[in-house]
């Protein structure tokens, strides 16, 4: 089994902000509590490593290993 990994920094937000986040519903069915592809993007300030990884499917490794497990071509996904 092969893992990825990746850091997220969010920005410093206030109490009210949060309150108000929270009050979308967004996070409350999310692992780290917000979405990466929703509004709690809107607190990230950086990503080290594949986006993808955050949103919870790591997109580059997963297509390393379909190309080399002969599930897909490179000619497949150009």
């Amino acid at each position: 089994m092969r893992l990825d990994e990746a850091r997220v920094r969010l920005a410093a937000v206030d109490a009210g902000l949060i309150a108000a986040y929270a009050a979308t519903g967004e996070p409350l069915d999310k692992a780290g509590g917000y979405a990466l592809q929703g509004i709690g993007g809107a607190f990230v300030e950086a990503i080290e490593g594949a986006p993808t990884t955050v949103i919870g499917l790591p997109m580059p490794l997963l297509l390393a290993d379909l190309l080399a497990l002969e599930i897909v071509r490179v000619e497949d996904v150009a």
